[in-house]
């Protein structure tokens, strides 16, 4: 090669080294750059209002955080996934590739989630679950870059609930009636599961649609089983409707209930009729809104001056979540583009308390947290909330079997509910 034609060629590489560099942004000011966040809410599904309580939860955070961290201004994508699961991979696809968004947060339904999982593994984009509780997403499936910050696997909060029963009441023999998809399914397996360990014994499983309209049938059913009590999870109107009819054909007063985390939530006791017969149902949860705490107290009241109602747990999870996703974004300095540094700090964050209560990750990126017994009661003000009956600190997951004999097993089912 002749000595001009190597001077050009290095002048035209010197030429492009310097557009290159003039288009790339200065660390000044990609560290001014927002932090985008895409967070899905099914606002238009059966599950609206909940929804709307997990987007107003978030934006609560950031509203008195600031919105933004370490200096840079956080910009938030809200998007309706409608409950859909090709809705939300739709949606996730369009704020990762066009959007180029930094992580993925929130999700309601299970199928949904598990949707929007399978897209994650392909892109290993940071995605935060609080809402969706399907098992397996943490643990005989996981995703490198999915991680269940504030939130819980289905069977968790009831692992317990089934042992607490057994232990605390006269209840040996047990009728469990639950909506007929993977969530019920879920919830049933964990509370049978401890509950026939224990030495109880199951009735019988009644498996209902999920958007059932009348319980009447269900009930005579009930009735003429006669259990020692009976364990229920529903969802949506339908959870309002069996608690409602539960008082209606005079089964509270006879046969003791004991509920599900969301058959009981805040957004489903507030629509019984009259606001009395919601009283005393007793559910195990990972939230409470009247427990004793100056954090859960803080939010209740700030939520209920904002909203105009006490919140359900789907408002308190998301500012949670937001809560963790800020500590982590501090400690890495704001510096999303370094992945495994970000997910690192998010694997390393521990509340000594929220609104929610203690929380920190197990090794299979699922927070171990506190489970109330609770009670439903009324306030001072005639509305009905949930207080706290017993608190069992440090709940993993996997309760207090073995991880690597728990995983052996499959994932609760219509078909497996753990019975012994």
């Amino acid at each position: 090669m002749k000595k001009e034609q190597l001077v050009s060629i290095l002048l035209v590489v010197a030429m492009l080294v310097v557009a290159v560099a003039a288009c790339a942004p200065s660390e000044e000011e990609a560290a001014s750059d927002p932090i985008k966040i895409c967070f899905f809410a099914a606002v238009t599904s059966g599950a609206a209002e909940s929804a709307k309580d997990m987007a107003d939860g978030f934006q609560m955070f950031w509203d008195e955080y600031g919105q933004e961290v370490a200096g840079r201004p956080v910009e938030i994508f809200y998007e309706d996934d409608a409950g859909d699961p090709d809705v939300a991979l739709s949606k996730a696809r369009l704020c990762v590739e066009q959007r180029e968004v930094d992580m993925l947060v929130g999700l309601l339904f299970a199928h949904t989630g598990l949707s929007v999982a399978e897209y994650v593994k392909e892109v290993e984009i940071p995605t935060f679950f609080q809402v969706v509780s399907a098992d397996d997403l943490t643990q005989r499936t996981p995703v490198d870059t999915l991680v269940r910050i504030a939130g819980w696997t289905s069977s968790q909060i009831h692992h317990p609930f089934g042992e607490w029963v057994y232990d605390n009441t006269e209840c040996r023999a047990v009728l469990t009636i639950a909506s007929d998809y993977a969530f019920g399914h879920e919830v049933t397996g964990g509370f049978v599961n401890t509950f026939t360990d224990k030495g109880g014994t199951v009735v019988d499983q009644i498996w209902n649609p999920t958007g059932e309209a009348d319980f009447s049938s269900y009930m005579a059913t009930i009735q003429a089983a006669a259990p020692d009590c009976v364990f229920s999870l529903q969802v949506g109107a339908a959870a309002v409707r069996f608690l409602q009819a539960y008082s209606d054909f005079g089964l509270k007063d006879t046969i003791p209930l004991y509920a599900g985390e969301v058959q009981a939530d805040q957004s489903i006791i507030r629509g019984v009729e009259p606001p009395e017969a919601a009283v005393g149902y007793i559910s195990a949860g990972h939230f409470t809104e009247g427990r004793d705490s100056p954090d859960t107290q803080a939010f209740v009241e700030g939520f209920d001056a904002k909203f105009g109602k006490l919140p359900g747990y789907y408002a308190p999870v998301s500012y949670t979540a937001a809560k963790w996703i800020a500590q982590a974004l501090e400690d890495v300095g704001g510096n999303v583009d370094d992945k495994e540094a970000f997910l690192a700090a998010i694997r390393a964050v521990e509340f000594a308390d929220s609104p929610m209560g203690p929380m920190k990750l197990d090794a299979y990126d699922n927070p171990i947290q506190n489970i109330y017994i609770r009670e439903v009661e009324m306030r001072d003000d005639g509305r009905v909330w949930n207080v706290v009956k017993e608190v069992i600190p440090g709940v993993s997951q996997f309760w207090t079997y073995d991880p690597e004999e728990f995983l052996k097993q499959p994932v609760y089912s219509r078909d497996f509910q753990g019975i012994d």
